[in-house]
């Protein structure tokens, strides 16, 4: 099995990325820290006709951020040529991790970035996993997982193979967090399945899946496997079994520290 990595994104598409990262610059007046690609191709399960989905966190001048009327902590950015890129500012993104967001914790584990991580992104690495309170990241991707498997999981008609990945690498996620709890899980499909235990029949019809993927359009159906279906089942109730992990005293301290040194430099 293939996981994310820069060979799936095509070095013409790339260049316009990054083009389009240094116009945000500009025209924002902010500073990237982090620029990643946070869908199908990092996970490791792309389709023909998926998206670029480019990520970002930025900071802004100080003066920004000293303003009587806050303002908007996003940038979005239109659609086009399959290119969704948007971004959160960094007080934002600290915010969310100190709420242990499974998002943000996910944009720093990309395998696909594209452009070098400013220093402070390994201290925000290591913030996220101070920070990390299991039971939440859990019910976060079980929320997504029962989201995405909607009513499909109760009844036996094929399912577009987007949204059996779309359920699937959310219960992978809380699986990797029951056997592995002091960590964060991984992003990437490849890496999860690693870590998951899973048997070798198991493991085999993950990559047939994702080898269909790769060769399929988004909404193309699946032939439905049934120990998937019940891995699926069965990790999505257990996210209430991890412990609540109490955070540490001074996360918010640090995470205080850390942008007062990014908006004063």
């Amino acid at each position: 099995m293939q996981t994310g990595t820069d060979k799936a994104i095509p070095a013409t598409v790339r260049r316009e990325i990054e083009t389009r990262l240094d116009s945000i610059e500009q025209t924002y007046d902010v500073r990237i820290l982090l620029a990643v690609e946070s869908g199908s191709r990092a996970w490791g399960f792309p389709s023909p006709d998926s998206d670029y989905d480019v990520r970002f966190l930025y900071v802004r001048a100080r003066s920004w951020y000293l303003s009587l009327k806050p303002g908007r902590d996003v940038i979005e950015t239109p659609i086009e040529d399959e290119i969704d890129l948007n971004g959160w500012d960094i007080r934002k993104a600290l915010g969310l991790m100190l709420r242990s967001n499974a998002v943000v914790s996910e944009w720093i584990e990309s395998p696909i970035r594209y452009r070098a991580d400013h220093p402070v992104v390994a201290r925000l690495s290591a913030l996220a996993d101070r920070a990390m309170d299991a039971r939440g990241i859990a019910h976060h991707y079980a929320n997504l997982g029962q989201n995405a498997a909607d009513r499909w999981l109760t009844d036996n008609g094929d399912v577009p193979v987007k949204k059996y990945f779309y359920a699937l690498r959310p219960a992978l996620a809380i699986r990797c967090l029951r056997l592995n709890r002091d960590g964060r899980p991984p992003m990437d499909l490849q890496t999860l399945v690693d870590r998951c235990a899973l048997s070798e029949p198991m493991r085999d019809e993950i990559t047939k899946l994702v080898e269909a993927k790769r060769r399929s359009n988004e909404q193309s159906n699946a032939t439905r496997i049934a120990a998937l279906d019940d891995l699926i089942r069965d990790e999505l109730l257990r996210a209430g079994e991890l412990p609540v992990r109490e955070t540490e005293p001074d996360v918010d301290i640090r995470a205080d520290q850390l942008f007062l040194e990014l908006v004063n430099t």
